[in-house]
């Protein structure tokens, strides 16, 4: 359920973070309560808890969250396409509106039958990308439900898998990079064709014998500021980075990773990392400011 100073409904959840306690109101939500389908309606299929979305040669489908937030967690549970799923990508990722927005993408990038899935994340600031990362999981994703967050506060955004960190976009501001942290953003996830570019450069491309392709969805969840679509964005900085709410991502030991985190990272890069644009000498001849450690 969003963090918002309104809220009254929903559960409380006490948080002891190395011996700073704090209260956050968080619940799993069901879909509808959180999100709303955005396209293709058609192509959904309810199943209790679950929800699927399915493309076929007609059309992927996609949905939104019905708020926006600034700072938070968003989680998605999500089992892949089963089977060859080439030419297809799932996404779960958060985004701000027009030309300058800011955006954080999962990207599940469909392959031939027996092929690892790739993982491709990105990050926006201000309207510029740019910032692709592959990796491969360590699990097969299309067998069972796994977790897939996004956590974002003042000072750094955190993707994880399972509680995994698989990649951190630190704040920089103060050696000149910029950082997204005044613009609210809305929730999204989609499943479409991309076989011009997802899977293996575009040279594989889809089936659709194999159609439709479904990914399946539960344990909706958003534990975030809510920002009102009447307030002025000066209104949701302040209300979202108030140093007297309480959000529990506030507190200084979420600034970075848990010494823990730092090697789950460590491990993931070193095992499952395929493509890291800081290290792309052909398209980047000097590495982009942010890529300095």
């Amino acid at each position: 359920m969003a963090v918002s100073p309104t809220l009254s409904s929903s559960k409380l959840l006490l948080f002891s973070l190395s011996g700073f306690v704090l209260f956050g109101l968080v619940s799993p939500s069901k879909f509808d309560e959180l999100f709303q389908p955005s396209w293709a309606l058609d192509h959904f299929i309810y199943e209790g808890e679950q929800l699927q979305l399915k493309l076929d040669n007609y059309s992927g489908a996609g949905f939104t969250s019905k708020s926006k937030y600034m700072f938070g967690k968003t989680t998605l549970q999500i089992k892949l396409i089963e089977g060859d799923s080439a030419g297809t990508v799932t996404a779960f990722y958060m985004s701000s509106d027009g030309p300058n927005h800011n955006e954080f993408d999962f990207e599940f990038l469909g392959n031939t039958t027996g092929e690892p899935y790739l993982v491709q994340t990105n990050i926006y600031v201000n309207g510029v990308g740019n910032r692709e990362q592959r990796l491969n999981l360590w699990f097969d994703p299309t067998k069972d439900f796994h977790s897939y967050s996004l956590l974002w506060n003042q000072r750094q955004v955190v993707f994880l898998v399972d509680e995994t960190p698989i990649r951190v976009f630190t704040n920089k501001e103060r050696q000149g990079v910029a950082f997204p942290k005044d613009q609210a953003m809305g929730v999204y996830s989609s499943i479409w064709n991309a076989d011009d570019w997802a899977t293996q450069g575009g040279r594989v491309k889809t089936d659709w014998t194999h159609a439709p392709f479904v990914a399946s969805y539960k344990g909706f969840q958003i534990d975030a500021c809510e920002c009102p679509v009447t307030a002025a964005v000066e209104e949701n900085v302040k209300r979202c980075s108030a140093s007297d709410k309480g959000y529990w991502w506030d507190n200084p030991v979420m600034s970075e990773l848990s010494l823990h985190q730092s090697h789950q990272l460590m491990w993931v890069r070193a095992n499952h990392l395929v493509y890291d644009y800081c290290m792309d000498s052909s398209r980047f001849t000097v590495a982009p400011p942010e890529c300095d450690n």
